[in-house]
């Protein structure tokens, strides 16, 4: 397997066309480090607002700012777009507004993928809601996705802060993120299972009385104190310019298992539901993200293919529970970018899936050896 240098692995290789646009930002992604453009057809023609959404133009002008000679272009309806990938360059104290159509996750879980390759290190300033129960919130990310990267090499300097929190509707929220730049990613072998060991968690309110994350708080630990005694939930009560511009509350969940995997899950309060439903509910969701089995849970396991993918042309090995649709579909576009594919193999035992393959050798060439 040919090894992939600087942000092209075949620079010259044809566009690749997609109709409609599922699974939209990992193509785009793929595009930018494959260097191959990617032409998107189709985009709901018989929708009562055709062409693209407000949020994926976002999340093409997210792409732009990070990247340095990329084309893109639309059609006048929207219905088409093609992108013809540049070089990522980061940058720093860049500012980014992320909107209200989608979560400040949605753009973030696929930059963690992006800005390791970059010129330079990643400092970014991104605006928008910060937690809901449609995308990746940023305590998610900062809990169980930077670990990620972090096995595979990416450390020194990766930080994510929130600075004020926002929910849905109209957010207001945000966060700092920074990443350090690598000239090339590490293998991964993780798979024994271990056993959980503690759970940790984080209660958040805004804009509402903090008794209401005491209460979540509660009932959640009542229901994880009957299986596990290490159960620490945290309260963060946010007030006045810092809590955003709505209110409500929501938890996140992690459990750390003897060989430091991390399993999530997370819920934002939907509107009139009392404190005491939604900790009993996330205590429920997570023993069910347990019950999957894996080293990775459902949310990291798109990160953790593309990295392996990326990784140098050595074998990474990793277990997981059972594959989401997002994931599987992951799995064909990294064949479809990189003709690159790993062995699956079923453990019935388990219940899990062992995923194995080498990486493309993916080698950032403008950071140098040290």
């Amino acid at each position: 397997m040919s090894s992939a240098k600087g942000s092209a692995v075949a620079s010259k290789s044809k566009t690749l066309t997609f109709e409609g646009t599922s699974s939209f930002r990992q193509r785009i992604v793929f595009s930018v480090l494959s260097g191959r453009p990617v032409r998107f057809v189709k985009i709901r023609p018989d929708a009562d607002s055709p062409g693209l959404t407000d949020y994926e133009v976002t999340f093409l002008r997210l792409i732009d700012t990070i990247t340095n000679g990329t084309h893109i272009s639309i059609n006048e309806t929207g219905t088409a777009a093609y992108l013809r990938p540049g070089t990522i360059t980061n940058g720093r104290k860049l500012q980014f507004d992320c909107g209200s159509s989608r979560a400040i996750g949605y753009y973030l879980e696929f930059l963690l993928c992006l800005a390791p390759f970059g010129k330079a290190p990643l400092h970014i300033f991104l605006s928008g809601i910060t937690n809901d129960n449609q995308d990746p919130s940023v305590d998610i990310i900062r809990t169980v996705g930077l670990p990620v990267l972090k096995r595979f090499g990416v450390e020194d300097g990766l930080e994510l802060k929130v600075i004020r929190r926002g929910l849905r509707p109209n957010g207001g929220g945000e966060i700092m993120f920074q990443c350090p730049h690598v000239r090339q990613i590490k293998p991964v072998r993780c798979v024994e299972l271990g056993k959980i060991k503690r759970i940790r968690g984080l209660v958040y309110t805004t804009r509402v009385a903090p008794s209401t994350g005491h209460r979540v708080v509660d009932a959640c630990r009542g229901v994880l104190n009957k299986f596990i005694p290490d159960v620490y939930l945290y309260t963060d009560h946010y007030s006045g310019a810092e809590a955003g511009k709505s209110p409500g509350y929501g938890i996140s969940l992690v459990a750390e298992t003897s060989d430091k995997c991390n399993l999530s899950m997370e819920l934002a309060a939907d509107k009139g539901q009392l404190p005491e439903d939604l900790g009993t509910q996330a205590a429920h969701l997570l023993f069910e993200e347990i019950a999957r089995g894996g080293c990775f849970d459902t949310f990291s396991q798109t990160i953790v293919f593309t990295l392996m993918a990326l990784g140098p042309e050595d074998v990474s090995k990793v277990r997981v529970g059972k594959l989401s649709p997002f994931s599987i579909q992951l799995l064909r576009d990294l064949r479809s970018f990189f003709q690159l594919t790993f062995k699956l193999k079923p453990e019935a035992a388990t219940k899990t899936l062992l995923v194995s393959g080498m990486g493309v050798g993916y080698t950032n060439i403008h950071k140098k050896l040290q």
